[in-house]
């Protein structure tokens, strides 16, 4: 279903406007392919000095004909990886980590980002740098593991809204 936002913080709304204004080669997205399924623009914030938890997005897409699921992710620079999802109960904004995947429909796409489904990147190795990159997998149940690259943008880039883990890291949704 379409989760609904809100920005309570107006900042977030510049820092959304900010990041519409980049020069374009930021707006050409990373995408890695295999088979039916393809992997677009993997990206994470920068972290604070001490932070030991970041977050990863990116959009799957399946042009098959028969859905996936994603079960697993990992990348290099942390421990390990989970699957969360962010949602609003009762006007507050709560996270749970997703143990039976993601579906992605036959010929669709799921969206992991700010405010919804997103991956959990635990144990962080050392801080990331805006502008660094870092390798990781995804596991899909029917497509296998996908290798991805994930870009490290600014820690206010693009959806920046109403931030993952409270008062745990300022700026930083994971």
């Amino acid at each position: 279903g379409e989760i609904n936002r809100v920005i309570a913080d107006p900042t977030a709304a510049l820092a959304a406007v900010a990041f519409a204004a980049l020069p374009a080669q930021h707006a050409i997205a990373a995408e890695f392919k295999d088979g039916d399924v393809a992997i677009e623009a993997p990206w994470s914030r920068a972290t604070p000095g001490g932070a030991n938890v970041a977050a990863g997005y990116l959009t799957i897409q399946t042009g098959g004909a028969a859905p996936d699921r994603l079960v697993s992710a990992t990348a290099d620079i942390a421990e390990r990886a989970e699957i969360h999802e962010m949602s609003m109960t009762d006007g507050m904004m709560k996270m749970r980590q997703v143990t039976d995947g993601v579906a992605v429909p036959a010929g669709g796409s799921v969206v992991l980002a700010p405010q919804g489904y997103h991956l959990m990147l635990l144990g962080l190795k050392q801080p990331l740098k805006e502008g660094d990159t870092f390798a990781g997998t995804l596991t899909l149940e029917k497509a296998g593991t996908v290798a991805v690259t994930f870009e490290v943008r600014g820690v206010g880039a693009a959806d920046a809204g109403a931030e993952h883990l409270g008062g745990l890291l300022v700026g930083q949704a994971a």
